[in-house]
């Protein structure tokens, strides 16, 4: 009975202040007035003031939770005052029996508007004589008593005790210390016995909070608890004698630090930012926010609840949205969101704790952003029903128009990208359509040559969509349409012959001044008054002329086909043709003349040479004919020979193997050793044929069993005769004395130019001197040598003593003397005479 007075008696002020505050928010609720809800707060003191002590707490009524106060104490030097409206001392000073009394402002930020109240503090009176007699009342815990002998046998002892933890309100007002429970072992009416307590709180970090009377047992906490720092303590609390000896064994003691509503809702984060499509149906999840609270989760004080205190814009409802006062889930309420009307809706969300409760319940707000996405619920629209552009003819990759279109959706998504396509007007598909990626404009380009003679208009049908496809239950048709009157500017184009190449098939051996053919150029522009004029830029050999004027092309010269410019029987001139047109232009034309073949090419013997022995076994030549015209002016051939000289068909017999090849062979039993010329009548069959008689040359020698020559140098001197062997052995001679002469002069020239290097003085040196004679022929001065000087000079001095003369000035100064070598000094006959007799 005497703990469960005990709780109570710790419990009563807690009660007391929940009483009050229910009766003053009752008040609140009934007059919802802005202010402090009382004019004077008062408490009470129990001892002199020290620096940092809490003293009481102002409670501020803010009806509609949006105020942002700020308090402030009228001696600020003594008093300070915190955001949650507790008023510290600043400093420690005597406060005398006197009221003292000083005011506490709060002003709110926003719209400076303030409001004060009075704070007034006393010290509690001092204890009576029958106070000290009578000390209040304070739960007991006794050390449970332990077991011990009786009679000689162990006396039971009942069962320890289960102490309940000690329940105490946290940010109490005091006075400190405040009592909360004394500690007694049943020893101490026989012994002097000291009470202690350990653990954090005590005797640990945080030491001091906790204190306890060694005499009487009395423990009491010295300063307002907080239970969002450490919400519970675990003391062990010991009793032992003077002389530190332990009596009792140590008890546990917990105190709870009771949760009370001193922390606000926080937001994790102070904006929200979310997304919704829109056109979205009610009930679409947008986003969830979040507030924690410091308080205890599971009382009342950290329950949360969430609502929406405003929202703008407020079109086209004010109530778009909802939240899950539990979860803090937005999501849509109403129909209508349009990003093309309201972008982004602001959202002020409240959380408030004591489960929502608008009296007791501390809140705080944060700030929603839910920004309304697009989706394609806008088609693309052209600007005009009609859009006109042109073109040159013959010309592609052209910008002929560019079309606009307007389109609400957000710009550079995919349901705003227009996409366009000609649905009409372009059967050949000489046209398309490009996107612009930055205006979204479409590009109608050429990509295919249009002709002005053939189409000079297009009117083209073209439509535009997006990307995507249209959300559904969108009523506007899904795509755009227009036309586009394309016109085309003729130009001047390039005249061209046709057909190109021309071929025509011609005899050859036409002669000059023949007409071949006519070969002229059109103009594509019909609606152009224009004159063609022809020009030749390719004749290979010079045999054709054209007519400026109408075009016919004419012989120079006569047509070979055996000529080397003509290739497989083709000869190919190329001509220009000119117009008169702004700015002129021309074109090219190529005419292919195929000649066809006459037989104007006597056949030849092939080959040229050949080889035999002198008698006839072995003795074969086979031969074949070379012309130069084809069938049916060639092969078949006919092979034979002529009657003189008689010596022919007596020493040589020709048979024809077949049309192309004949077979000469010797007729008689032996043959000197020599070269032959036998002539041989080749005939082809043309018609009419023609006839040609060639020589060929045949080498007659003696040969080996195998038919291989073996004399070539009889063969040589055989074949040439008699007097061509002479003729030969003259021009030898010949040769060798115009080289000996050669050799002597240029011996003689080099010992002149040495003599007179050693006798004559160098300023009487004549050489490389230009001397001008009046008659043809010269003079006879300048040949005036002394041949003396061919001999060896032996008593020549050289040249290093011999005394430098002054040199000329027409001398060539720029290469020095050449330095001939230094001859032998021994006596011998002169070096001409010695060449001669050798």
């Amino acid at each position: 009975m005497c703990r469960i007075a005990g709780a109570l008696r710790t419990l009563l002020p807690l009660l007391a202040a929940l009483l009050q505050a229910s009766v003053e928010a009752s008040g609140e609720i009934a007059l919802c007035k802005t202010g402090f809800p009382e004019d004077v707060y008062s408490a009470v003191l129990s001892k002199d003031v020290h620096e940092g002590q809490p003293l009481l707490n102002v409670k501020f009524s803010n009806c509609n939770g949006k105020r942002k106060v700020q308090y402030e104490s009228s001696e600020p030097a003594d008093f300070k005052v915190d955001e949650d409206g507790m008023v510290y001392a600043v400093r420690s000073f005597p406060l005398s029996s006197e009221h003292a009394k000083f005011l506490i402002y709060a002003q709110d930020k926003e719209t400076q508007e303030k409001w004060q109240v009075a704070v007034k503090l006393s010290l509690k009176p001092a204890l009576t004589e029958e106070s000290v007699k009578e000390p209040p009342e304070v739960e007991e815990i006794v050390f449970p008593r332990q077991l011990s002998k009786h009679s000689g046998h162990l006396q039971r002892q009942k069962r320890d005790w289960v102490i309940p933890p000690i329940n105490l309100p946290e940010n109490s007002r005091g006075p400190f210390p405040q009592e909360l429970v004394r500690i007694r072992s049943d020893r101490d009416k026989n012994l002097s016995l000291r009470y202690s307590v350990t653990g954090p709180g005590a005797d640990q970090p945080p030491t001091g909070i906790f204190i306890i009377n060694p005499i009487s047992g009395q423990l009491s906490v010295t300063k307002p608890l907080d239970r969002e720092q450490i919400a519970r303590f675990h003391l062990r609390a010991h009793a032992v004698d003077i002389n530190g000896n332990q009596v009792e064994n140590p008890i546990d003691i917990v105190i709870n630090v009771i949760d009370m509503n001193d922390n606000r809702p926080e937001f994790l984060h102070q904006v929200w930012n979310g997304t919704v499509p829109e056109g979205s149906k009610p009930g679409t999840y947008v986003m969830t926010v979040t507030a924690i609270d410091a308080d205890d989760p599971n009382a009342l004080n950290g329950m949360l609840r969430y609502r929406i205190l405003s929202q703008a814009p407020s079109t086209p409802s004010p109530n778009m949205f909802t939240i899950n006062n539990e979860t803090g889930d937005i999501i849509t309420v109403a129909a209508g969101l349009d990003r093309e009307k309201v972008q982004q809706y602001t959202l002020i969300i409240q959380a408030t704790d004591m489960e929502g409760n608008p009296t007791y319940g501390l809140s705080n707000t944060a700030t929603a952003i839910i920004t309304v996405t697009d989706v394609n619920d806008n088609p693309p629209e052209f600007t005009a029903m009609t859009f006109y552009g042109e073109v040159p003819e013959n010309r592609v990759d052209v910008i002929v128009a560019n079309l606009t279109v307007t389109d609400k959706d957000q710009p550079h998504t995919p349901a705003w990208n227009a996409v366009y396509r000609i649905s009409g007007g372009d059967p050949t598909g000489r046209f398309a359509i490009q996107t612009d990626p930055n205006s979204n404009d479409g590009l109608v380009t050429v990509v295919k040559p249009i002709d002005f003679e053939t189409n000079r208009m297009f009117v083209l049908t073209v439509a535009a969509e997006n990307q995507v496809p249209l959300a559904k239950g969108i009523q506007h048709p899904p795509q755009s349409t227009a036309t586009v009157s394309v016109t085309v500017i003729d130009v001047n184009e390039n005249p061209y012959f046709a057909p190109n190449p021309k071929i025509i098939r011609q005899e050859e051996g036409l002669h000059a001044g023949t007409m071949l053919t006519t070969f002229t150029a059109q103009d594509p522009d019909r609606y152009m008054q224009q004159n063609i004029r022809y020009t030749k830029l390719s004749d290979p050999a010079n045999w054709l002329k054209i007519d400026p004027v109408n075009g016919q092309i004419t012989t120079i010269a006569v047509l070979d086909r055996e000529s080397p410019n003509v290739k497989n029987n083709i000869y190919n001139a190329t001509f220009l043709a000119s117009d008169n047109g702004i700015p002129p232009m021309s074109g090219t034309g190529t005419l292919q003349i195929y000649l066809l073949d006459i037989n104007d090419n006597a056949p030849q013997v092939l080959p040229q040479e050949a080889e035999t022995c002198e008698t006839p076994d072995p003795n074969s030549i086979n031969i074949t004919a070379l012309d130069y015209d084809i069938d049916p002016n060639a092969g078949p051939f006919a092979f034979d020979l002529p009657l003189s000289p008689v010596t022919i068909k007596r020493n040589w017999t020709i048979t024809r193997l077949n049309g192309d090849f004949a077979q000469l062979n010797l007729k008689i039993k032996f043959l000197e050793a020599g070269i032959y010329e036998v002539p041989i009548i080749i005939t082809d069959s043309g018609n009419p044929p023609k006839s040609n008689i060639s020589i060929l040359r045949v080498k007659v020698c003696q040969c080996d069993s195998n038919g291989d020559c073996t004399d070539v140098d009889r063969i040589v001197g055989a074949g040439l005769g008699t007097g061509a062997i002479i003729a030969i052995l003259l021009c030898i001679i010949i040769l060798l004395i115009l080289v000996l002469m050669f050799v002597v002069w240029m011996k003689r020239r080099d010992k002149e130019r040495q003599a007179k290097q050693l006798l004559i003085d160098p300023e009487d040196d004549v050489r490389d001197n230009i001397l001008k004679y009046d008659e043809e022929g010269g003079g006879e001065e300048d040949q005036d040598y002394d041949l003396s000087q061919l001999q060896q000079p032996d008593t020549v001095e050289p040249d290093a003593i011999k005394p430098v003369g002054i040199r000329r000035m027409d001398e060539r100064p720029i290469h020095a003397e050449p330095q001939y070598p230094v001859r032998s000094a021994a006596p011998h006959p002169g070096d001409i005479g010695d060449f001669i007799n050798e």
